[in-house]
């Protein structure tokens, strides 16, 4: 090797300078301490952020939101398992004509599971629907007949392939554990629009919780206020009523002597907001104890009402008790309740029984997961719209992934496919009819306006009246958001 090559550049040698080495590490500190200056005075960021607020004592008082909303509350279906784009909204013609035959540049593609066969076409016939002529699947058909309602955005991408990151990425934002569920930042921003029920309320499927359980709903380091409430139509709330065996004279003293003990420590320990916000959940509670009953009588719903769900569906009990959470969803919805999410689908039968993860039998699962979806669903929609509540409502149907286009190889179903899947807005400030964003030929990849996880969460709190870069809470040294540094409002879905 020459002499030449071996001698150091100018900047080498400065390195090896012990004064011009202090002086670039001396330099550098310098660097991060302004920096951290700045953001601190928060002169880095373009606005400042915005902590709604909070009085610990009414932590789920009415809050004005940064602009005026298109949407006073959220209704959010979420499909635990990955619901096939491909099989019920994504109507790929080259996907029908190249049925059977390899995927084009696909040689040996290996996803979650592993290698993938052929090309299949749709397992159900796709039909144009409404005016709009939108062709949706025979697998869904009564959601389908609305399609003129919905607004479908199928350029949705997600950032893992593994159902509980997922999960997690679609409920709070992230893919890790640990971090608010989407209805808990609502209800932190918002608070609730009812004194006498939760503002963020959970529905379970009948069969248990999807794979992430009760994180999907969970309010992470927000105040523990802002989570949501579980329901279920055909359990009441555990230890909400008064046990038989304590009169109710007992019941008002001991009440009227709590209140006057907690009133007393509050004058004594006026800064204690742990024990005003303890206050405002067990004062909340007891309102609760008549208003949740009434809320979850379904016997006052009319036949008429219950048909269009399928609440009394004999013949197929989880639909019937699917439907019954639906119609609850509706009565809190109208009753005031901020933010509504209904969950179809669990985990606890294993891979695809009680859920849409069809890795291997995906035909035969999917038609006993498919009724039990689809008329309560559509009849949801159809009882919002009759009643009014459509035009404040907004309704979102997401999964966590879509499914890919082939069979895997050596089976008859879909693996997990987060590169391009669809899912549909309906209601309060968004497009009817309309189809925004389009994956690829046969529905394996976003190609047209490909959007993020992140980008659906912006839209809905934008539409909520929430500026998603704004609306943040400080824990642990950084200003954190539902959309952390990334989203965009996908001002294409919006109606003028």
């Amino acid at each position: 090797m020459s002499r030449d090559a071996c001698e150091l550049s100018a900047l080498g040698r400065a390195f090896l300078d012990r004064r011009s080495f202090l002086g670039g590490a001396a330099n550098g500190l310098a660097g991060i301490a302004l920096g951290a200056l700045l953001g601190r005075e928060r002169l880095l960021a373009r606005e400042e952020p915005i902590r709604p607020r909070i009085d610990p004592s009414q932590p789920h008082a009415a809050r004005s939101p940064h602009f005026a909303p298109r949407a006073q509350r959220v209704l959010l279906v979420f499909c635990s398992g990955a619901l096939s784009h491909v099989d019920t909204f994504d109507w790929k013609p080259e996907l029908v004509r190249r049925h059977d035959t390899p995927l084009p540049g696909g040689a040996g593609l290996v996803t979650f599971q592993g290698e993938n066969g052929n090309l299949i076409r749709p397992l159900w016939e796709f039909r144009p629907r409404g005016e709009s002529g939108k062709r949706t699947s025979e697998l869904l058909p009564r959601i389908g007949s609305l399609a003129d309602e919905l607004c479908f955005v199928h350029s949705m991408t997600a950032k893992s392939n593994t159902h509980g990151p997922a999960e997690n990425q679609m409920a709070t934002g992230y893919t890790l554990d640990g971090f608010p569920s989407m209805g808990a930042w609502v209800s932190y921003a918002l608070g609730s629009a009812c004194d006498d029920l939760p503002a963020f309320v959970a529905l379970p499927d009948p069969r248990g919780v999807p794979q992430i359980g009760t994180r999907q709903w969970a309010a992470g380091f927000l105040p523990a206020a802002f989570q949501g409430t579980p329901f279920r139509a055909d359990e009441p709330i555990a230890h909400l009523a008064t046990p038989a065996v304590i009169a109710p004279a007992e019941e008002r003293a001991s009440r009227e002597l709590l209140r006057r003990l907690n009133e007393r420590h509050l004058e004594q320990h006026p800064g204690d907001t742990q024990l005003a916000a303890r206050i405002a959940s067990y004062e909340l509670a007891s309102r609760m104890q008549l208003a949740a009953a009434e809320v979850s009588d379904l016997s006052q719903e009319t036949r008429a009402t219950r048909a269009l769900y399928g609440a009394d569906d004999a013949g197929n009990p989880l639909k019937a008790r699917f439907a019954q959470n639906c119609l609850l969803a509706r009565r809190l919805l109208e009753r005031g309740v901020r933010f509504v999410q209904l969950v179809n689908g669990a985990y606890a039968m294993g891979e695809g029984v009680g859920n849409w993860d069809g890795h291997k039998t995906l035909k035969a699962q999917y038609e006993v997961h498919a009724p039990i979806l689809d008329q309560p669903v559509a009849g949801l929609l159809i009882d919002l719209k009759q009643r009014g509540l459509l035009d404040d409502t907004l309704v979102a149907f997401v999964t966590e992934f879509g499914r890919m286009p082939t069979f895997q190889k050596g089976a008859s179903g879909r693996d997990h496919n987060p590169h391009g899947f669809t899912v549909w807005l309906a209601g309060a400030g968004v497009k009817r009819g309309f189809s925004y964003g389009a994956t690829d030929e046969f529905g394996h990849r976003a190609e047209v306006d490909p959007c993020t996880i992140y980008d659906l969460h912006a839209t809905i709190l934008h539409l909520l009246g929430l500026d998603h870069e704004r609306l943040s809470f400080y824990h642990d040294g950084i200003e954190r958001r539902l959309t952390d540094v990334h989203g965009e409002v996908l001002r294409g879905v919006l109606a003028s």
